[in-house]
């Protein structure tokens, strides 16, 4: 599987948040940090505060917090809210005009490693893979 770049995103936005915590980071300050776009950042950003992955608030000391703490968010759970509509091939989505759809021996297969995929993101939280927290934290400029 390869994840999109709104996945790629969320996922280093979290760890932003998590490296830095409690603090609240504005998503302009996260989008210098990576060298994006503040705006196509912001859009990630409302979908993470949208699955309740992250928080919110406004005004002059506003920003983004976790929405919960790192050891509770899988990341899993993290990639399933951000590909919801993303199927690894379009046989596993809506559209259906394959035309060897009935006898296709590959779906078994790619749906076998689709979950083997997303069983291995379970078995990791945030808090685990921001755990070079020191490494990071230089990085980010903490």
């Amino acid at each position: 599987m390869q994840l999109d770049k709104f996945t790629d995103y969320a996922l280093r936005i979290l760890i932003t948040l998590a490296v830095r915590t409690p603090a609240r980071i504005p998503t302009s300050q996260i989008a210098l940090l990576y060298n994006l776009s503040e705006h196509h950042l912001s859009k990630v950003a409302t979908q993470l505060v949208a699955e309740g992955f992250a928080i919110s608030e406004r005004g002059r000391n506003g920003g983004l917090t976790l929405g919960r703490s790192a050891d509770l968010i899988s990341i899993g759970d993290v990639v399933r809210a951000m590909k919801r509509n993303d199927p690894v091939v379009e046989c596993f989505g809506t559209n259906k005009s394959c035309l060897i759809l009935n006898a296709c021996g590959l779906r078994g297969p790619l749906a076998q490693a689709q979950e083997a995929f997303f069983a291995t993101l379970d078995s990791y939280t945030l808090e685990d893979v921001a755990q070079p927290r020191s490494a990071l934290a230089t990085l980010l400029e903490v």
